[in-house]
């Protein structure tokens, strides 16, 4: 919990506004409680004194019911400064806490987010923002002013007798013992309801991200089954949790109506032997009720806390993860005009076999280098490692002769454009998808962009230009025009380094040839192209091209070359020549 406090402390003055706050509606309420007593034991046990005085009578009166509605209103007053501060120190500690951990999230090393379902970060993040925020609000409205409040009776009560004093002291931390005990086994509960609900949201959002192959191989049904499999064991665990709580209440409202009725018999034995007035009386009976009621909520506040507790259990896991290295001290690589693989191999954390080994080949700017090969060969890990998503096991990637891991890679990026098999398109507008990468682009840098990567016939069908809204709500486009929007946005970018990850694998022929000549056309002498892909014809103008089966470098030249050789690439290109006719 130190680290809730870490966030809550940064709000102090807040915080101590609303404490403030806090402490004056507790006074003000329990005053009311006092001055009804005054007004019992004036107006109505001494009435007999105003006999024949209907004005003192009225004056005595409104005096007291002055009094109490004055006290009234500040309390009122009070509650709702109370209530705003307390919002406002929630809203930014959740919004702190949220912001740190999406922050947090976003440093993570590429392969913590392969080890993990999409929607489980999401999931918890809301979740510990929101058990937050309904702890500080019952730590506040709950907890302060029920110590506050008890502090206030102590100290009035002990002017009148304290032997009566000692009563409510004892009788408190009883109900807190009790309280405390069964809220212990509830946060054993909670653990699995929190660890179940984030393993079932990644499952729910995989199930709707893959919605397409759902519902197309009419999976609708087994899909709803195993979701409602995760979904019935959060029910049987909130379930105990129920038992739980509904014990911890009715143990917790036994105690606490017990113990009141001992102190309320208590004072009806002071009142009987003088000890007390009517009027005190009236007053500690009311005081019973501002005490004791608070702690029947007791409970609500140990089941948040240790709700809370499990979030941020999960939270800190979070940000005690090791970010993605960064050097601390890292060279300027500058413009990218080279880049080197010597002797490099990785190897997967659960897999048995490097997924690429002893990989050894350079390329210079204004060079198109291809690797090719069968499904498994290791293209998309050699992609990861030279992006800098792997660090390599063994070996170096370097750039303009810089070791990878003596630069920022954040920096590196930034030359980087990246066009994936799987165009990534985001919801909204034409312009708003290219000025992802760049936000400070002209409309005469968009359209350039647009042109170059063959977007001509999009751009006819976008009424409204630039601003025309793709997908849900606007236009339809295909996957060919949706590569050309990614391969635009690719080069918006001026990149020094482009890389085509099987850009082409998942169109027909016709969109594939006109895609080929759009990526011919962008290769200039500027920068370094890379192209992986499994369909050969993509590659045949790459000034080299290499070959790689089960993670190593079997062949590398020129097309014709390598035709000659009569080798796997041969073979792969006869395959296809063969699917093609």
């Amino acid at each position: 919990m130190k680290l809730l406090y870490s966030y809550i402390i940064k709000h102090k003055m807040l915080l101590l506004f609303a404490l403030i706050m806090a402490s004056i509606n507790i006074c003000f309420s329990l005053s009311d409680s006092i001055i009804t007593g005054k007004l019992m034991q004036d107006c109505g046990v001494g009435l007999h004194k105003y006999e024949g005085n209907p004005t003192g009578f009225i004056k005595s009166l409104s005096f007291w019911l002055g009094l109490s509605l004055g006290a009234a209103m500040i309390s009122r007053i009070t509650k709702n400064f109370q209530d705003y501060f307390t919002n406002v120190v929630i809203q930014r500690t959740g919004a702190q806490m949220y912001t740190d951990g999406i922050k947090k999230s976003l440093d993570l090393p590429y392969a913590e987010f392969e080890d993990q379902r999409s929607g489980e970060t999401l999931s918890k993040l809301t979740k510990v923002r929101s058990d937050s925020e309904k702890l500080i609000t019952l730590s506040i409205s709950l907890i302060f002013q029920t110590v506050i409040g008890f502090i206030f009776v102590i100290l009035y009560v002990a002017r009148i007798d304290f032997r009566i004093s000692l009563i409510f002291l004892i009788t408190a931390p009883i109900i807190a013992l009790v309280s405390s005990y069964l809220g212990k086994k509830i946060k054993i509960v909670s653990k699995k309801i929190v660890n179940q609900t984030n393993a079932l949201a990644g499952s729910t959002t995989e199930s709707l991200r893959n919605i397409e192959l759902v519902k197309s191989l009419g999976l609708t049904y087994q899909e709803e089954k195993r979701l409602n499999l995760n979904t019935f064991k959060i029910l049987q665990l909130e379930l105990e949790k129920i038992r739980f709580i509904r014990s911890l209440s009715f143990i917790q409202g036994t105690t606490v109506h017990f113990l009141r009725t001992c102190v309320v018999f208590t004072l009806y034995y002071f009142l009987f032997g003088g000890k007390i007035i009517v009027g005190d009386l009236l007053t500690m009976v009311f005081f019973t009720f501002f005490i004791f009621g608070p702690l029947q909520e007791l409970g609500n506040f140990i089941i948040a806390l240790n709700e809370t507790k499990v979030s941020m259990e999960n939270f800190k896991t979070l940000l005690s993860a090791p970010k993605e290295f960064r050097p601390k001290n890292p060279k300027h690589v500058g413009a990218i005009q080279s880049l080197l693989f010597s002797n490099v191999s990785f190897q997967h954390k659960t897999a048995k076999f490097k997924a690429v080994e002893n990989i050894n080949f350079e390329i210079k700017q204004g060079q198109t280098v291809a690797f090719v090969g069968p499904s498994g060969s290791g293209k998309t890990t050699l992609v990861k490692l030279l992006v800098g998503l792997y660090t390599p096991a063994e070996g170096q990637v370097l750039y303009n002769d810089i070791d990878s891991t003596e630069i920022d890679l954040l920096d590196l990026r930034k030359q980087l454009g990246f066009v994936t098999q799987d165009a990534q398109l985001f919801s909204g507008t034409i312009r708003e998808n290219l000025l992802f990468v760049k936000p400070n682009a002209t409309d005469e840098e968009l359209y350039d962009a647009l042109k170059r990567a063959s977007c001509d016939k999009l751009l006819k069908r976008a009424e409204d230009g630039l601003n025309t809204t793709i997908g849900e709500g606007g236009i339809k486009v295909s996957g060919g025009e949706k590569q050309r929007l990614s391969i635009a946005r690719a080069i918006l970018r001026n990149p020094n380094l482009l890389i085509f990850d099987e850009a082409t694998s998942a169109l027909d022929s016709i969109t594939e040839e006109e895609i080929n000549a759009t990526i011919r056309n962008i290769s200039d002498k500027n920068r370094i192209t890379v192209l992986i892909a499994h369909r050969l014809s993509t590659v045949m103008h790459a000034d080299r091209i290499f070959v790689l089966e089960q993670g190593k470098i079997i062949e590398q030249g020129k097309h014709d070359d390598l035709i000659v050789e009569r080798g796997l690439y041969y073979a792969m290109w006869r395959q296809q020549i063969g699917e093609r006719k």
